[in-house]
């Protein structure tokens, strides 16, 4: 009789030592580079003749700059024709520029114009067509058209004569201050409510002439007049746009296209109504009209 041999059940494989575990992954790590040191002293070999000769060139020059007296800026307050010297002019010049864009805004036609451009854009639903800089652009060469006259009186009357030197610069600054301060009552000859309201607030009596009204107060009072009148414009620049709205709206509804928003419906046709009436030219004659120049 045959005898079968015996074997032993394979072994299981007991699990892995966390110990070895780490081991083993700690030696799949990129080693750290070594000879770290004897790089950094190659590089210091190499590069310290570079730093002699930086130092060589830049030495003598630095002693030749504490030998030498540096030049000073000398700055006249007047000249010998007892007005101000050509420095103050520029740094005046350079602060009447930086200046320029409050003036540009505040005390000219601008603010009415560009709030009255912005609200074209609002009512029609363009969103961002035009854009900020093509509006702004459109404003300010029209407030360029309006108040040419306006500046060309402050050049005729302060400008060219300070220029020339036969006024001062005291005297230019008030006549160029005049030119201003008509435009701006000019604007408000229909109504001065703001005029009474801050100097009311100022505690100042009622002005009986325009001279009595001060550039402080006439200012903001100009400002605040022009954003009503630029509402009013933009008010009833959105009524045919709302009529528009509501006609589309009430037909979308009527044919039961609730889903459909009616905004994107109407969109064409208030650009085909701006078009057939020629909306910009009509827009831009109004507001350059709208002003007492």
């Amino acid at each position: 009789m045959r005898r079968i041999p015996v074997t032993d059940p394979p072994a299981v494989a007991a699990p892995d030592d966390p110990r070895d575990l780490r081991r083993r992954i700690i030696d799949a790590l990129p080693k750290e580079p070594k000879r770290r040191s004897l790089r950094w002293a190659l590089r210091a070999i190499i590069a310290w003749p570079l730093v002699v000769v930086a130092f060589c060139l830049i030495a003598p020059q630095v002693g030749f700059a504490q030998t030498t007296a540096a030049p000073g800026i000398t700055l006249n307050l007047d000249n010998q024709d007892g007005g101000l010297s050509t420095t103050l002019q520029l740094i005046a010049m350079m602060t009447i520029l930086t200046l320029a864009p409050s003036i540009i805004i505040l005390m000219t036609s601008f603010t009415r114009i560009i709030i009255v451009l912005g609200f074209v854009r609002t009512a029609m639903g363009t969103q961002s067509t035009p854009p900020n800089q093509v509006l702004t652009g459109v404003a300010l060469f029209l407030t360029m058209f309006v108040m040419a006259p306006t500046f060309t009186q402050i050049k005729d009357d302060a400008l060219v004569p300070l220029m020339n030197k036969r006024i001062t610069e005291e005297v230019a600054l008030k006549r160029a201050e005049q030119p201003i301060r008509n435009f701006m009552f000019a604007q408000m000859a229909d109504d001065s409510t703001e005029i009474e309201l801050f100097m009311d607030m100022s505690g100042k009596p009622q002005p009986e002439t325009r001279q009595d009204v001060p550039t402080t107060t006439l200012i903001p009072a100009f400002v605040l007049s022009e954003l009503k009148k630029a509402f009013q414009i933009g008010f009833l620049i959105f009524v045919p746009f709302l009529i528009i709205d509501i006609v589309i709206a009430s037909i979308t509804m009527s044919m039961g296209m609730v889903m459909l928003p009616p905004v994107v419906i109407s969109l064409p046709f208030k650009i085909l109504l701006f078009v057939l009436v020629d909306g910009w030219t009509l827009v831009a004659e109004s507001v350059v009209r709208g002003f007492n120049v």
